[in-house]
């Protein structure tokens, strides 16, 4: 007989991230072939490290309550409550969290194994557009991920589990 695993999706840890709170549903459920994930992100907060691309990942996005604003090489739009949209492979783009309230988002993608994303922002150190690397680091007994340029190296972001 199959496994119906079951999770409080509020309940479940923070993951490291620029958001108040990132639950890792699929993570928690053993989900093994789609990425789900529930985030909270208030005004200003994005989704989730910069702007970005998933080679091989689609995504999809669906706002269960607030706004979002999402920057693509093309411009900005808004996506609101009860709205969603699709991000297909290679296309860049960067969501966060505008208005007066938070931002409740629901991020689905697949193949979960090509979720890798490659950064495009601009590095405070050299001041090239680059991608980041990212190593997982204990601080003050707690998760933190550390960001670095991947050209020069210069630490560009902390990362720490919410409620940020």
């Amino acid at each position: 007989m199959p496994e119906y695993p079951r999770v409080q999706v509020a309940e479940l840890p923070d993951a490291p991230n620029p958001t108040r709170h990132k639950k890792e549903v699929d993570e928690a459920v053993g989900a093994s072939a789609f990425g789900f994930n529930r985030y909270t992100a208030d005004p200003g907060q994005g989704l989730p490290w910069g702007y970005h691309a998933h080679p091989d990942h689609e995504e999809l996005l669906y706002v269960l309550a607030g706004e979002l604003a999402i920057e693509t090489p093309d411009g900005e739009f808004r996506v609101g409550a009860d709205e969603a949209v699709f991000v297909p492979p290679g296309a860049p783009q960067h969501a966060h969290a505008v208005g007066d309230e938070p931002a409740e988002v629901i991020a689905v993608g697949a193949p979960k194994a090509a979720d890798g994303a490659v950064i495009s922002e601009p590095c405070p150190g050299c001041g090239e557009p680059t991608d980041r690397t990212h190593e997982e680091r204990e601080v003050d007994d707690e998760p933190v991920y550390v960001l670095s340029c991947a050209a020069c190296g210069a630490e560009t972001d902390r990362l720490r589990a919410g409620p940020g």
